[in-house]
């Protein structure tokens, strides 16, 4: 999620904490998650629990039985998204970082879910490359949540390992309002704002984004959908 600049408003949190009680309820495995992630000295910027619950209700509404995320970071993402998975699925998730993978692969384990899920280390835009040469495509469902100003390049390296039908889904799209500043020298608003034009000429998405706020402070999703050329 993005790096947070100030607090967020304690309603937000408290809003939060409430669809988390009613509609989540306790999680040890997820909150052994974030506390093995924040013990290893990872940083602070995994989707909050409600977004994680949503990530993984779009999953089954994709029906995914193959899910491609960009930005692994300690894997709680990436528990969400692999628990959608039928039997059988597979998860493929590349991360730059060697100790935050190994932090990932340890939680993914202890989450009973290392058999279907693959965390592949190295930068990201190399690793798709591979992929996209070796045919591994397509996938159901990819969510890209690693460094901004290489959203262009994932996206379309999405598109490559995508099928009509494929749902994908961005993070950090709205940065606390700095998508707005077309003067930032910021090169995550700078390849945040690059999305957003790409995605707006590409004739084989239909996208929207949404603006949410919370524990995680003030961002957004981007929600797009692939179908054939136009």
């Amino acid at each position: 999620m993005v790096e947070r600049t100030a607090e967020p408003d304690p309603a937000w949190t408290a809003v939060d904490s409430y669809i988390s009680d009613k509609l989540l309820g306790a999680d040890a495995v997820l909150a052994a998650t974030l506390a093995a992630n924040a013990a290893a000295g990872l940083p602070d910027i995994d989707v909050s629990p409600a977004q994680g619950r949503m990530l993984h209700v779009l999953a089954r509404m994709a029906g995914a039985r193959r899910i491609l995320e960009i930005g692994t970071l300690g894997g709680y993402s990436t528990i969400c998204l692999a628990r959608a998975l039928p039997d059988g699925g597979r998860l493929v998730s590349l991360e730059i970082d060697p100790h935050h993978a190994d932090i990932a692969r340890a939680n993914i384990a202890a989450a009973e879910l290392a058999a279907m899920v693959d965390v592949r280390t190295g930068a990201a835009l190399e690793t798709l490359d591979q992929m996209i040469a070796a045919g591994e495509g397509p996938f159901d469902l990819v969510f890209i949540d690693a460094d901004k100003p290489s959203n262009v390049g994932y996206m379309n390296a999405a598109l490559a390992l995508s099928r009509p039908g494929t749902t994908i889904i961005v993070d950090n799209v709205v940065r606390e309002g700095g998508v707005l500043d077309a003067t930032s020298d910021d090169p995550r608003i700078i390849g945040t704002r690059a999305l957003f034009d790409m995605v707006s000429q590409e004739p084989r998405l239909t996208a929207t984004a949404v603006q949410t706020v919370g524990a995680k402070k003030w961002d957004g999703f981007l929600l797009a959908i692939v179908g054939p050329a136009s």
